[in-house]
């Protein structure tokens, strides 16, 4: 890497992006101290691969396949044996790089993985409520025992063999723009609705009406978002109107497949 001084660890980093030139400097200064970063790119436009290169970073550019099957491109590339999977939007803190640091020098042969709480921003606020946090992910594997679960959407990492829990926090600082909000919630709506169709499920227009209710209810009130003040109702329902279209996509695939 050619952006930070100092000694590197033989731990490789992977990340996709796509259109991420406001996330991206920041995500690899943080972890600056990994001798390998792998980018998978899948056709940004402003300017995030040309960063990323700059930073040294091994940018590779592929078309979309889906979250999990970009990473999984991602995590192929790493040649260190221990891999850290992280998004554009996502920060190592320093005393999380040095816990990582101290596991690369020093894991023993029986620990195949380890999970992290995920400190969850929203609109400069962190959300300790409706299950944002602690968010444990499993995100640090050894080569060769971790990989990406096939999902189009909410993909997580599956590690076969023993995982330790961190202490030590990711940072995430999920997208603050409310048109943006909007316009993931139509790729995620999208992307839901065909990954349950592909399952055999079914919907309705008023089972996703009470979905929404019913994930706004669960989201504000008992699982406490209203504690979170006004970024907890936000996040309750830009979450209840997900869970509407995600539903009521479900329903139009079904009436149209009938229908044929």
């Amino acid at each position: 890497m050619v952006f930070i001084m100092g000694k590197k660890i033989p731990l490789s980093v992977a990340i996709i992006t796509k259109n991420e030139a406001d996330n991206i400097p920041d995500c690899l200064r943080s972890v600056s101290f990994a001798d390998q970063i792998v980018v998978v790119d899948s056709g940004s436009t402003d300017g995030t691969v040309q960063l990323a290169s700059d930073l040294g970073c091994e940018v590779y550019e592929e078309t979309w396949k889906g979250f999990g099957y970009q990473k999984q491109l991602a995590i192929d590339r790493c040649r260190n044996q221990w891999i850290l999977v992280l998004d554009a939007d996502e920060r190592i803190p320093n005393e999380t790089a040095e816990a990582i640091k101290k596991i690369i020098a020093g894991a023993g042969r029986d620990v195949a993985g380890y999970s992290f709480p995920r400190k969850n921003y929203f609109q400069g606020k962190w959300i300790r409520h409706m299950g944002w946090w602690p968010d444990r992910i499993v995100r640090l594997f050894r080569k060769g025992s971790g990989r990406m679960a096939e999902a189009a959407v909410h993909e997580s990492v599956i590690v076969d063999g023993k995982i330790v829990e961190l202490d030590v926090p990711i940072v995430h600082f999920t997208e603050s723009s409310l048109s943006k909000i909007l316009l993931k919630i139509e790729q995620y709506s999208t992307l839901g609705a065909a990954e349950a169709f592909k399952e055999g499920k079914t919907s309705s227009i008023w089972e996703a009406a009470l979905r929404a209710e019913l994930a706004f209810f669960q989201n504000y009130f008992l699982r406490l978002g209203f504690l979170d003040g006004k970024q907890g109702f936000i996040l309750s329902v830009t979450d209840s109107v997900n869970k509407f279209f995600k539903y009521a996509k479900l329903s139009e695939l079904s009436r149209n497949t009938k229908n044929k």
